[in-house]
């Protein structure tokens, strides 16, 4: 196959208006995650800011993937997780722009924020995680809001996928 018809394959599958907006909506939820976290790291890095009863912004490095898992010291592992993670992204950024319309919107939400936290991998060598969310003790995990965008993509295409089934 020549340069020409695998140049004419991908303009044909990627340059469609619903992709523009598919773009515009991911390069939003970046930015829009990346704003919040260059609040919480210049203004809270030392500092625990109370909100209400049930949540507090608290900054935490997460080395590992999701509420971190498989965090190591070891910047082998940390590489080659990253990597791991760079393909996934490519490959959900893929699949965003050659699917139908809800699920656009689903891997839309799961790669800005997917970028948002690989961009801090990159950058920082960790993920800044603040929004602490507890009842009395108990604490779950730490997160951002790139994990939300993460969250509701999937949340979704999970209910998509139930919602054809019904």
């Amino acid at each position: 196959m020549n340069l020409f018809l695998i140049f004419k394959k991908f303009k044909n599958n990627y340059y469609k208006k619903p992709n523009l907006y598919v773009i515009i909506f991911i390069i939003l939820i970046f930015f829009f995650d990346r704003y919040t976290k260059s609040i919480i790291i210049k203004d809270f890095s030392n500092n625990i800011f109370f909100v209400n009863d049930y949540i507090n912004f608290d900054l935490i490095w997460n080395t590992g993937v999701g509420f971190g898992l498989l965090s190591s010291k070891s910047e082998l592992i940390y590489n080659l997780l990253s990597l791991f993670i760079a393909l996934v992204i490519s490959f959900l950024i893929h699949i965003s722009l050659t699917s139908d319309n809800i699920d656009k919107i689903a891997f839309s939400f799961i790669c800005g924020g997917a970028l948002g936290n690989f961009y801090d991998r990159i950058v920082y060598k960790a993920v800044p995680d603040f929004i602490d969310l507890h009842l009395e003790n108990f604490h779950w995990f730490t997160f951002n809001l790139a994990d939300i965008f993460i969250t509701i993509g999937i949340l979704i295409f999970l209910m998509k996928g139930t919602l054809i089934k019904t």
